[in-house]
């Protein structure tokens, strides 16, 4: 079981189906903080509210639960549990490749929604784990990369080690009280050269 109360928005054009689940989820202690009967609408709700988690039909008017749960993955806003009476290999892969985090085939069943949620949340939680390290792997190469430019124009000026136009740099960005970072953009740009 899910240890918090989540917000969630719930889409399905069709009423029962959005009810049940709705009452489902506040029985379980659960805010449902919107309701859609279309994709487009259901996108508009998270971006709205922020909810925690989106649980949504696949076949709806307008814009289906796959392209809702694309548009709601790429601007990183909440995990998206789908709901769908199909079970076929080639749409479980397009919703794959949306970036659904769950999959749940109707009949909507209490003993199944809550596994099916608890695995989606898990599942966005560590995407978000992955994507937060890939920026950080980025950053760390950028900088290295600018640290390196930044001591070849020292090497290049003053006719030092690499070992000695590094010292000299932290040298500076310590009695600057600056990050070495900024010590070599400003090495960088002064040189002509860009970041």
């Amino acid at each position: 079981m899910l240890k918090k109360a989540l917000k969630i928005v719930v889409a399905d054009n069709e009423s029962i189906i959005r009810m049940d689940v709705k009452e489902m989820l506040e029985d379980a202690g659960h805010e449902v903080v919107g309701e859609a009967i279309d994709g487009r609408h259901a996108v508009e709700l998270t971006r709205k509210y922020h909810p925690d988690l989106v649980i949504m039909d696949i076949k709806m008017p307008q814009m289906d639960g796959i392209t809702a749960a694309r548009k709601i993955s790429q601007e990183h806003l909440a995990p998206v549990l789908l709901l769908s009476a199909f079970s076929q290999p080639e749409i479980v892969e397009r919703a794959k490749e949306a970036g659904v985090t769950g999959y749940l085939v109707k009949p909507v069943q209490e003993e199944n929604l809550f596994p099916a949620m608890q695995i989606a949340m898990s599942r966005w939680q560590d995407m978000q784990g992955m994507e937060q390290e890939l920026a950080d792997l980025k950053d760390s190469l950028a900088t290295r990369k600018t640290l390196d430019r930044a001591k070849g124009i020292i090497m290049a000026a003053h006719h030092l080690s690499e070992q000695e136009a590094y010292r000299r740099m932290q040298k500076y960005a310590m009695a600057k009280r600056i990050p070495l970072k900024r010590v070599a953009e400003s090495i960088v740009r002064a040189a002509g050269g860009t970041v």
